[in-house]
């Protein structure tokens, strides 16, 4: 005969058992994959996100305007056309333009004045298209691979001007963010120039690392004295 099994004890009243899990299924250990978002996007690790390329301006604008200027200009023409087809006079302006482009010579000022500008509207567009804009926007680096973050210029100078005053001596300071360059310029009211400049170097050197841009600029640190008042 076997031995009976031993009864286990009772659990406590509003305890609940909890499932008892595999070492294969909790994924401790050198393959453990990083864990997942609310989407269930892996986050990209941290500098392994590339450079990141500029914001595309949506040129609403540009777009807009050139849009209702085609629009009202197909609608005249379309206009123009239908009243003729309705046995209706051409329009006046319509006439008077085709007058114009067949009696005037090519090297008529007012020709070469509407070529210009013509020209020039049609190279602004190029150049619209073939530019990304929002140069007010710098690209940040990606922690998650579906989400692109960015940091405005002024914000960043900011934040590096607020840093750079928390340096022992620097009794004013201006900072310019550009895409490539962060130019500083403190004035030092006492210390030494050279240590309020290494100071600076430090600091700001930590601060836009934290910034976490993707192309960090570079600095460009200038200590002066302040001037004198008259």
């Amino acid at each position: 005969m076997s031995e009976p099994r031993a009864s286990e004890p009772p659990e406590p009243e509003g305890t609940q058992r909890l499932p008892v899990l595999d070492k294969s299924q909790t994924g401790t250990g050198p393959e453990r994959s990083a864990p997942a978002d609310d989407n269930g996007t892996p986050p990209v690790p941290d500098g392994g996100g590339g450079r990141e390329g500029r914001f595309w301006s949506a040129r609403r604008v540009p777009a807009g305007i050139v849009a209702l200027l085609l629009l009202g200009l197909a609608g005249l023409f379309l206009y123009d056309i239908a009243s003729v087809r309705a046995d209706r006079p051409v329009m006046s302006w319509r006439r008077e333009l085709a007058r114009q482009l067949a009696d005037r010579p090519l090297d008529d000022i007012w020709v070469l004045v509407g070529a210009g500008v013509a020209a020039a509207l049609g190279l602004w567009l190029l150049l619209l298209a073939a530019t990304s804009g929002l140069r007010h926007v710098l690209p940040m680096r990606r922690t998650h691979a579906d989400v692109r973050a960015g940091l405005d210029r002024d914000a960043a100078a900011t934040a590096l001007r607020d840093r750079a005053m928390e340096v022992a001596g620097v009794q004013s300071a201006r900072v310019r963010v550009r895409r490539r360059r962060a130019k500083v310029r403190a004035a030092s009211h006492f210390r030494e120039l050279d240590d309020v400049r290494a100071d600076l170097d430090a600091v700001l050197t930590d601060a836009v690392r934290g910034l976490g841009l993707s192309r960090p600029p570079a600095l460009s640190v200038r200590v002066r004295r302040p001037g004198r008042k008259e």
